[in-house]
């Protein structure tokens, strides 16, 4: 049984654990596939994509704008550069949808924060491009919860590592609260802190898992509000 009396500062990752963010960029996906149909089947352009934002990652980082670009260059591309001047600037006027999407908050998020605050000290722990993560924030109305807001370029043991000396805690401390296994639960594991997995119903590809995790001691919940229990 994982013992989390011990906890003083509970991180919580923001996209698709706090409000959806997923689903935005899937619908922005199908859109670019649909300006792509003259050129490139649904299957081959989101396989192209997906090639071109992993080759993209340490140049642009996370995030609407790094995405952007890659639909763009993978439309410049595949097609050859034959593709319209008018399709371009519909495939940024449709990405730029995801720098104002409506925030949507799960189901019990306000209320777990609520409950939590005062308790102990809540930071919210994401990555992604700096100015669209503090504006999503900003928009969902839960910064007045967060002692802390942590915006890495990605997570890694060395990140959680920072973070948790800037905070001043031990790693036994420390509660990492997120839907990726990948990037909120293993890497928080392996520097010794503790962390409960809560599954979103879509994940993107890269953030995707396949290794066994039956050895690793982490908690899963099937929804946030459940957390409350634990903590």
């Amino acid at each position: 049984m994982i013992k989390l009396n011990q906890i003083k500062v509970i991180g919580f990752d923001a996209d698709d654990t706090l409000w959806v963010n997923e689903p935005f960029y899937q619908d922005v996906e199908k859109e670019f596939c649909q300006i792509m149909k003259p050129y490139l089947n649904e299957a081959e352009t989101s396989k192209e994509l997906f090639k071109t934002e992993m080759q993209n990652l340490e140049i642009y980082g996370y995030g609407a704008k790094g995405f952007i670009l890659s639909m763009v260059e993978t439309a410049l591309r595949e097609t050859g550069g034959r593709i319209s001047p008018e399709e371009i600037s519909q495939i940024i006027e449709t990405g730029k949808s995801l720098l104002t999407m409506p925030i949507q908050l799960l189901d019990g998020v306000e209320n777990v924060l609520q409950k939590l605050q005062g308790k102990y000290k809540l930071i919210l722990v994401t990555k992604g491009d700096l100015l669209d993560q503090e504006q999503k924030l900003k928009r969902s109305g839960l910064i007045g919860y967060f002692h802390h807001i942590e915006i890495m370029s990605d997570k890694h043991e060395n990140n959680y590592r920072k973070l948790l000396s800037h905070l001043d805690i031990e790693p036994f401390e420390f509660l990492m609260i997120g839907n990726s296994v990948k990037s909120d639960i293993l890497p928080v594991i392996n520097i010794g802190a503790k962390a409960i997995h809560v599954p979103f119903e879509v994940m993107w590809q890269h953030e995707t898992h396949h290794e066994p995790t039956e050895e690793i001691d982490f908690i899963t919940v099937s929804a946030i509000s459940e957390i409350v229990r634990f903590v």
